[in-house]
């Protein structure tokens, strides 16, 4: 099935009923390869390791007893998974534990772990965390390129607006201007994004440009992090690169992908519009 018409039939931007039993069955993947594929390129060629930081904050079941446990979830897909896994599937899959027994927090656990490495093809982990545990706000580290003057002309992905030259230095650089749109609904998602490389200096004007670009841009959150983080290497040829974006949440999940040269996780942060 190609991309479009596997996206096409989503759930995203289809009339919803909204199950309150557990059924691993909503999950529905959509194959990581199939962005690529369509580019010409064989995505397990790709210079980058990572994984993808999902946050739940609508995470809810019953014990034995029928009185709800509520519950923060953090779930940790790797990007070497074969599939992504379409958010509003996700979102249907937590609400069907809504009006489920089960016997403890460990079995839940271990349900969420099972289908979700199912589907995504590969192990996933599952985090979860008590609301009574202290949630603190932070912010992505490095030089913000926001407020640097600019002519905007661009608002698809321009790649050829990347640039870099002179000495090689190790920088880390942070927006908060990107923007892009569900492939399927077009509803905007917001995200600050972080990119440390090593390297001849980047342009950061022209970098602030490219993250820009993607403003009318339609496509996943893991997706638009790839392409992101290729085009830098391809156009700038940085020696080590890492990509982070943070997403605004949507449904009561944000999406956190992280692309890298090299073998290192991020932290999970919590950033003031999440």
């Amino acid at each position: 099935m190609s991309e479009h018409h596997q996206v096409k039939a989503s759930p995203l931007g289809q009339e919803t009923v909204y199950a309150n039993q557990y059924d691993p069955s909503l999950l529905y993947p959509i194959a990581r390869d199939l962005n690529w594929e369509a580019k010409g390129v064989k995505r397990a060629s790709l210079p980058f390791r990572g994984l993808d930081i999902w946050n739940a904050y609508e995470v809810s079941w019953l014990d034995q007893g029928g009185k709800p446990v509520v519950r923060i979830a953090e779930f940790r897909i790797p990007a070497n998974s074969a599939n992504i896994i379409e958010s509003k599937s996700f979102k249907l899959y937590l609400n069907s534990f809504n009006l489920s027994r089960f016997a403890n927090e460990a079995e839940v656990k271990s349900r969420m772990q099972q289908d979700l490495s199912a589907a995504a093809g590969a192990p996933v982990e599952v985090i979860l965390t008590s609301l009574n545990a202290p949630a603190e706000v932070s912010q992505l580290k490095g030089r913000c390129l926001d407020e640097l003057p600019l002519q905007v002309e661009h608002y698809t992905p321009a790649p050829e607006l990347l640039s870099a030259s002179g000495p090689v230095l190790e920088e880390t650089l942070v927006s908060h201007l990107l923007k892009s749109n569900c492939p399927v609904t077009g509803q905007p998602d917001w995200a600050s994004v972080q990119i440390r490389y090593k390297g001849a200096q980047i342009d950061h004007k022209g970098l602030l440009a490219y993250l820009i670009s993607y403003r009318e841009h339609g496509d996943f959150h893991e997706q638009c992090v790839e392409n992101i983080f290729m085009d830098i290497w391809q156009r700038c040829r940085p020696q080590k690169l890492s990509v982070y974006a943070r997403y605004v949440r949507r449904g009561g999940l944000d999406i956190n992908p992280y692309r890298s040269s090299i073998n290192d996780v991020p932290q999970n942060l919590r950033l003031s519009r999440q």
